[in-house]
């Protein structure tokens, strides 16, 4: 069931008055069972695949912290990093190797038949192969306690709200909330559904209007200017960053109703000062995740500055392929790499730009902050578009043909007012960064008339501009 759907909030409510209502030591087996319920409304026969690799996970944790010879937790360490990658895998990328196996030999002039499998991805694989699989590594590393509750464990890989679109959570912050009793707190009710309603805003509002001009424009690139591509790429930056983040929002929001504390996943990330910057603030979860279990393991930057950069291209390009089993997305890491790179490489030339004496300071960071903006966009291209062959036309003709006629999309009233939820969403941005709208901690410091007519108006929103229940874009990976 889709976050934005009647269901969702008639399945959040019937499980947000058991859990209240239940004794203690049942809420961790009805959450299991609502996670698993909510995961196979899907498709019922990926309940399995989710089992398995929990109970992969879960015993290979154990056996690790059992072991006493550290050959032997080794062994059982890579059993889990192994499975949980093997199947993923399997079901994401095997068709993606065989693809580029068969063109390769279809240029050496080899007959190679085999077309592939027909396999339906499942929805959040990424997601909770991940978690489950940093779980096993923290207990490896000793900085968390295998669980031995297998239904504690089950629901960290599985919770609902987060299950198919992340936040990718650590256990020591997740897992670790499960071991405590919640009680039913009005406040906290208040602050979970504020975060959905604008989540909610963003996706089916900001985000689901955009993505008509989008999927247009993007469907059929060589029909149309390069103004016209230029304003769907710009539209499509938009429209990713409030469906992904919308989706966050309701997450964070549906665990905080139960009393759980999710990560919070985007701080603002179009407003970044650097490519390093943005991807502190761009999937936290994500970044993060690879940081601690790729990049610090293949040496960081503590090696030699050879290594150093294979270890930000791998990094950058696995990242890639995680989003997607596609060279558009291998190219959009690596694009991403070679930013991350030059940033660094030239920090010193940069710092004499932007340090130009008599240059304002405010000035300053507002260039960094559109310069950043723009290479983000820049690389959305390889992300949105179907092809490599596409993405090159969309680029070549946003170069060479971006003063032609510009097309209105299929409806100019949604374009124009695209443009116009564009401009609210930055101005709410600019006062969350000034700390006058609050979404996800501290202290309001608007007047409380101005924060009313603000939820009035969301909801207002939601009922007259809502397109419906689409899928959120994330789902896919």
């Amino acid at each position: 069931m889709l976050f934005n759907s009647v269901e969702y909030f008639i399945f959040l409510a019937g499980i947000g008055i058991a859990y209240f209502v239940l004794p203690y030591r049942l809420r961790i087996w009805l959450l299991l069972a609502g996670s698993y319920c909510f995961y196979m409304w899907w498709r019922w026969e990926y309940g399995f695949l989710l089992l398995g690799i929990t109970l992969v996970n879960y015993v290979c944790a154990r056996l690790i912290a059992a072991a006493r010879r550290t050959r032997t937790r080794k062994w059982w360490l890579a059993c889990g990093v192994i499975s949980s990658l093997g199947v993923l895998g399997a079901f994401k990328y095997f068709n993606f190797v065989n693809d580029t196996v068969r063109h390769i030999l279809r240029v050496a002039d080899i007959d190679y038949g085999f077309s592939g499998f027909g396999i339906l991805l499942p929805i959040g694989i990424s997601f909770f192969t991940f978690q489950a699989l940093g779980y096993t590594i923290d207990v490896y590393r000793g900085a968390y306690a295998a669980e031995r509750h297998f239904g504690r464990f089950a629901v960290y890989v599985s919770f609902f709200p987060q299950l198919v679109a992340g936040p990718i959570e650590r256990a020591g912050h997740l897992l670790a909330q499960f071991k405590r009793e919640n009680h039913f707190d009005v406040a906290r009710l208040s602050e979970g559904g504020k975060l959905i309603a604008w989540g909610l805003f963003k996706k089916v509002v900001i985000a689901d209007n955009l993505a008509v001009y989008v999927d247009r424009v993007y469907g059929t690139p060589d029909l149309y200017s390069g103004s016209t591509l230029l304003l769907a790429t710009y539209f499509f930056a938009f429209q990713i960053y409030c469906d992904f983040s919308g989706y966050s929002d309701i997450a964070v929001g549906s665990a905080r109703i139960l009393g759980y504390d999710l990560m919070q996943n985007f701080r603002l990330p179009y407003l970044a000062t650097s490519i390093r910057d943005f991807w502190k603030r761009w999937h936290v979860s994500l970044s993060s995740w690879f940081a601690d279990y790729l990049y610090l393991p293949l040496g960081g930057n503590r090696v030699l500055p050879a290594r150093w950069i294979f270890n930000i291209f791998t990094v950058f390009v696995l990242s890639g392929l995680w989003h997607g089993a596609s060279w558009t997305f291998v190219v959009w890491g690596g694009l991403h790499a070679c930013y991350y790179l030059a940033e660094v490489l030239a920090g010193k030339v940069n710092r004499r730009v932007w340090g130009v004496k008599g240059l304002p300071s405010l000035l300053t960071r507002w260039l960094r902050i559109l310069l950043t903006f723009h290479l983000v966009v820049l690389a959305w291209v390889f992300f949105r578009a179907r092809t490599l062959a596409d993405a090159f036309l969309i680029l070549g003709r946003i170069f060479t043909d971006a003063t032609s006629r510009l097309y209105l999309g299929p409806s100019q009233m949604v374009t124009l007012v695209s443009i116009c939820l564009i401009l609210l969403l930055i101005v709410v941005q600019l006062l969350q960064m000034r700390g006058l709208v609050v979404l996800h901690s501290g202290r309001p410091r608007m007047p409380s008339i101005v924060r009313w007519v603000g939820y009035l108006g969301i909801l207002h929103g939601i009922a007259l501009l809502s397109k419906g229940s689409n899928e959120f874009i994330y789902f896919q990976f």
